[in-house]
């Protein structure tokens, strides 16, 4: 028996209401370009639309012209999506409590989560969103996974509860030590300030 090896999201597809008000969600709240549209084709009753997220992959969402959106809460029981979530940089993730409270849109407000902050709000079907925003960036070479297990890793050894940004700032400086060459004989930190 072998693995089936996946490499990375292809594309999600949300149920959503009618083509304008996912429109008006999806680019107009969210700002993710609305790229291409056909019909569902294993349902010609329904639109397919298709938006950028921001890193070329694609977030469809099917729609129907008889369905309205509802603020009503999405199952999130086992099996079923709990939230969905984007990744905002730390400029953008500063100005979204404005963005959203000028439309009247209810949120969480800033959720600090050691690695990362976020904010919660639902889409107008009452599907939880996440806008989450890294505090790192990982070194040249490296993801955001290298450098949050490693950081997991260091967290652990240490029998601390959850990464923050010590565990980060431990974990970078692990994997630059580890890929990069150096003519030094003693990598350690030093003071060049002691007298």
């Amino acid at each position: 028996m072998k693995k089936i090896q996946t490499q990375g999201v292809h594309h999600i597809t949300i149920t959503g209401a009618d083509r304008q008000s996912s429109i008006d969600f999806w680019e107009g709240v969210l700002g993710m370009p609305f790229v291409f549209e056909q019909p569902n084709l294993d349902d010609a009753k329904q639109g397919h639309l298709y938006f950028d997220p921001g890193d070329g992959r694609l977030i469809t969402v099917f729609t129907s012209e008889d369905r309205t959106p509802g603020r009503h809460r999405i199952d999130q029981g086992p099996g079923s999506l709990h939230h969905l979530a984007f990744n905002v940089s730390k400029v953008s993730f500063d100005h979204i409590v404005a963005r959203l409270n000028a439309r009247g849109i209810t949120h969480s407000g800033p959720k600090d989560r050691g690695f990362m902050d976020s904010i919660y709000f639902r889409d107008p079907n009452g599907m939880l969103v996440e806008l989450a925003s890294y505090r790192f960036e990982p070194p040249l070479g490296f993801t955001h996974t290298d450098v949050l297990h490693r950081a997991h890793l260091i967290r652990v050894a240490a029998g601390d509860d959850h990464i923050d940004t010590e565990h980060l700032a431990d974990a970078i400086e692990a994997l630059v030590t580890e890929r990069t060459n150096t003519l030094s004989e003693d990598r350690g930190p030093k003071n060049p300030y002691s007298t």
